[in-house]
C-alpha cells in the first residue's frame, strides 16, 4: 500500500507540473493584463513600467520558472485586478464553493443510490417508470436552464427563495459557513439542487444498470435457493457489489461539481470560486486563473486518490 501511494505521488506531481505548464501558457492568450489594468489616458511610459513590474518582459520560460517556483512556496501571487494576494481571494471564496459543493454531493449520492435500488428492485412498477422518466430531465437540460427554470418557479413566481447571493455568512475563524443562518440555508437549496440534479440522475441511472447485473449473477440465484430474505439478498449482497463502479463514478463527479460549479454560480450570483474564475477571464487576471486551475487539479488527483483506496476498502480482493 505504501509503495502504492509512493507511485500516485511521483504521477500526481508529474500531472501538476503539466497542468501549471499549460495554464501557464493557455492563459497568455486570453489578453493583455496591462491593458485591463489601465485606462486610454494612461501614459505609454506607465504602461511599460507596470508590464516591467509585473515581471511580462521576461522570457517566457523565465516567467513559468518563477511562476512554479512561488507556487511551490505556497506564494500564488498577487492579483492584477483586486491588489490583493490571490491566496487571499481563494480562500475568501473557498468556503463557499465548497459548501455548495457538498450538500449538492449530498443530494446526488443520498437520492440517487436508493432510487437508483428501487427502480432496480421494482422495474415494471409504474413509480420506477415514473422516475425513470423525470430522470431524463436532469440528464437532457444543461444546467444553466435548470438553474433559469428554478429561479422562475420559486423565486419569481412562488418568492419562496432567494435566486441569488449566499446570505447572511457567520465566521469561524477563516471559514465563512452560511449554514449557521436562515437566510444562508435558503440561498443554498436552489443552487446546491441546480448542481446536483444531472449527478444525481446519472448515479441513479449507474446503480440502476449494474443492480439490475448483479441481481443475475449465480451467487445470488443461489442465495435465494438457500431461502435468505429479499431484504438480505438486495442490500447486504448485490447492493455490496454494485457500489464499486458507483464509486469510480461518483468520485469523478464530486471533483465535477467543484470543477464545473462556474455555470451555477454564474447563474445565481453565488461568491465562489467559479464565480471568481469567470471574472478573472473578464479581466484577464492570470494569476487568479492559473492557481485556479492548479486548485482545481489538486482537487481532481485528491479524490481520485481517494477513490482508490475506497476499492480496496470495498472490495478485499484488490488489497492483495
Amino acid at each position: 500500500m505504501i509503495r502504492f501511494l509512493l507511485n500516485r505521488l511521483l504521477q500526481s506531481a508529474i500531472v501538476l507540473v503539466c497542468v501549471a505548464l499549460v495554464a501557464f501558457t493557455l492563459f497568455r492568450f486570453v489578453g493583455d493584463p496591462v491593458a485591463s489594468l489601465t485606462g486610454q489616458d494612461t501614459a505609454l511610459e506607465d504602461r511599460a513600467a507596470l508590464r516591467e513590474s509585473l515581471g511580462l518582459n521576461d522570457p517566457m520560460p523565465v516567467q513559468f520558472a518563477r511562476f512554479l517556483g512561488d507556487t511551490l512556496r505556497g506564494d500564488f501571487g498577487v492579483s492584477y485586478r483586486h491588489r490583493i494576494p490571490v491566496a487571499d481571494l481563494i480562500a475568501e471564496r473557498f468556503p463557499a464553493t465548497m459548501e455548495l459543493a457538498f450538500v449538492s454531493a449530498l443530494l446526488a449520492m443520498g437520492l440517487g443510490i436508493p432510487l437508483g435500488v428501487l427502480t432496480a428492485i421494482r422495474r415494471r412498477a409504474w413509480s420506477s417508470q415514473a422516475i425513470m422518466t423525470a430522470s431524463l430531465i436532469g440528464v437532457s437540460l444543461p444546467t444553466f436552464l435548470i438553474g433559469l427554470l428554478l429561479i422562475l418557479w420559486f423565486g419569481v413566481q412562488l418568492r419562496w427563495l432567494p435566486t441569488f447571493g449566499r446570505g447572511a455568512v457567520t465566521q469561524l475563524g477563516w471559514w465563512g459557513t452560511g449554514f449557521l443562518s436562515a437566510s444562508g440555508l435558503k440561498a443554498m437549496i436552489l443552487p446546491a439542487l441546480t448542481l446536483a440534479l444531472f449527478q444525481m440522475t446519472l448515479i441513479m441511472r449507474l446503480v440502476r444498470a449494474e443492480m439490475l447485473n448483479v441481481l443475475q449473477a449465480d451467487y445470488i440465484r443461489f442465495a435465494r435457493a438457500r431461502g435468505l430474505s429479499d431484504r438480505s439478498i438486495h442490500f447486504r449482497h448485490a447492493l455490496k457489489n454494485t457500489l464499486l463502479p458507483v464509486v469510480t463514478v461518483a468520485g469523478l463527479q464530486l471533483g465535477s461539481i467543484i470543477a464545473f460549479s462556474i455555470v451555477t454560480e454564474s447563474v445565481f450570483q453565488w461568491p465562489g470560486l467559479g464565480l471568481m474564475f469567470v471574472q478573472a477571464i473578464g479581466d484577464a487576471d492570470i494569476p487568479v486563473m492559473s492557481s485556479y486551475l492548479l486548485l482545481i487539479a489538486v482537487i481532481f488527483i485528491a479524490i481520485n486518490l481517494a477513490t482508490d483506496l475506497a476499492y480496496a476498502r470495498i472490495d478485499p480482493r484488490l488489497r492483495r
